[in-house]
C-alpha cells in the first residue's frame, strides 16, 4: 500500500513496521540498535536502514522512523552510502567506525575527524552522482559527543571536519546549508549519518531569536556548526518543513542552566519563532506547533516527566512525539527538540 505522492514520516514499533508491508518506503532509521545485525529489517527491497544506538524513552522496544515517498523508488549504493531514491527525493545513510581507538590517525588527525571527513565526502559524492544536489536534512549521531580528546571536545572535532569537507567538495559552510542535528550515541558506536536530498533547492529558514549557527563566535570552536535552523521544500502541492535540532539558546547563549522545564519552554519558543518565519517565507504555509512530528532528546532520563509535561501543555496530548536519551552538543543543555511537518498546500 502506498501513501499519496509526497514525503510522509511515521514513528513505529518493529511489529507495526513489519505488518505495514509498505511498498513506497524511502528509508528507515532505527533507535536502540538491538536489530543492527538483523537482515530482515530492510526487507526484500533493499531499503537503507540507519542503525542508531540511542535509547528510546517512554516506550518498550526499538523505534522505527520510517520515511515514505508515495511513489516507486529504487535502491543503490555509492561507496559506504546506501540510498533509495524517488523522482524528487533521495534518502541515504552511512556508518563509519573510528579506527585506531583513541590514538591519532597516521596523519595526526583524531579518529572522529577522519570518520566525519570520510562520511561527508561520500555523502557529497553520492548526491552529486545521483543528481540530487540539494541536501535538505542531515542527522548525525556520534559517540561521546561531549568528551575532550586530542586537545578538544569531540563535537568541535566533528564541526571542523564537516566544515572542511564541505569546503573541499565545493560547498559553502554558510547560508544555504541543510537543516541538521548532532547528538551523542553510545560508546563504541560508529559515526552514523543519514540524510534527505532533493533535486529542487529548498528555502532556508533562520530564527530571529538566535544567531545563525554558522556565525557563532569562536568561543564555540574554531569551526562553527554548518547548518540552517530549518529548511522548507515545496514538492508539487505539498510543503515539507524540516526543523533542526533546537535547544534553549537565545542569541548564541545557553539559557536556564540546570532547569529542564524552563529549557524545554525556551526550546518551544524557538520552534514557534521558526514556524512564524517559515509561514512568512513561503506563500500558503500555515505550520503550527500541533502539526509537527517531534523527536525529543533528553540528556537525563529522570527529567523525562518534566519534558513530557511541557510538551503536552504546548502541543496537546494527541501530538506525535517520541523521546530518546542522548547527550546534546553543549554540556549545559538538557533537552533538544527536532521536528518535521508535511501537508497539502494550494499552489
Amino acid at each position: 500500500m502506498r501513501a499519496p505522492p509526497g514525503l510522509h514520516l511515521h514513528y513505529l514499533s518493529l511489529a507495526e513496521y513489519q505488518s505495514a508491508q509498505w511498498g513506497d518506503v524511502l528509508g528507515v532509521a532505527t533507535f536502540n540498535g538491538s536489530d543492527a545485525t538483523n537482515p530482515e529489517v530492510a526487507g526484500p527491497a533493499g531499503i537503507p536502514v540507519a542503525h542508531v544506538g540511542t535509547p528510546v524513552l517512554a516506550a518498550a522496544g526499538d523505534l522505527y522512523e520510517v520515511w515514505r515517498c508515495g511513489e516507486p523508488a529504487e535502491s543503490g549504493e555509492h561507496e559506504r552510502v546506501r540510498f533509495r531514491r524517488s523522482g524528487e527525493l533521495l534518502f541515504g545513510c552511512i556508518a563509519v567506525p573510528e579506527t585506531g581507538g583513541t590514538r591519532a590517525c597516521d596523519n595526526g588527525h583524531p579518529p572522529l575527524q577522519e570518520a566525519t571527513a570520510q562520511a561527508y565526502r561520500q555523502i557529497f559524492a553520492t548526491v552529486a552522482a545521483e543528481n540530487y544536489p540539494h541536501l535538505l536534512r542531515i542527522w548525525n549521531y556520534l559517540p561521546a559527543i561531549n568528551r575532550d580528546e586530542h586537545g578538544s571536545e569531540r563535537y568541535r572535532q566533528f564541526n571542523r571536519a564537516r566544515q572542511l569537507a564541505m569546503r573541499a567538495c565545493g560547498r559553502a559552510p554558510q547560508g544555504n546549508v541543510p537543516a541538521a542535528s548532532a547528538l551523542g550515541s553510545p560508546l563504541a558506536s560508529p559515526l552514523v549519518v543519514y540524510f534527505l536530498a532533493a533535486r529542487t533547492a529548498p528555502t532556508f529558514v533562520e530564527n530571529p531569536r538566535q544567531v545563525s549557527a554558522y556565525h557563532y563566535p569562536r568561543e564555540y570552536g574554531s569551526h562553527s556548526p554548518a547548518f540552517s535552523r530549518a529548511t522548507l521544500l515545496r514538492q508539487g502541492a505539498r510543503l515539507m518543513l524540516f526543523i533542526s535540532g533546537t535547544a534553549s539558546i537565545v542569541g548564541h547563549r545557553s539559557l536556564h542552566l540546570g532547569d529542564t522545564a524552563a529549557q524545554t519552554r525556551e526550546t518551544l519558543a524557538n520552534i514557534e519563532a521558526l514556524l512564524a518565519e517559515a509561514n512568512r517565507a513561503v506563500r500558503g504555509a500555515r505550520f503550527e506547533l500541533d502539526t509537527l512530528a517531534c523527536k525529543v532528546y533528553v540528556r537525563r532520563p529522570a527529567d523525562l516527566p518534566l519534558v513530557q509535561a511541557e510538551l503536552e501543555a504546548a502541543l496537546g496530548g494527541g501530538a506525535r512525539v517520541v523521546y530518546l536519551q542522548a547527550d546534546i552538543c553543549r554540556q549545559d543543555l538538557l533537552v533538544e527538540i527536532e521536528a518535521a511537518a508535511m501537508y497539502p498546500c494550494a499552489a
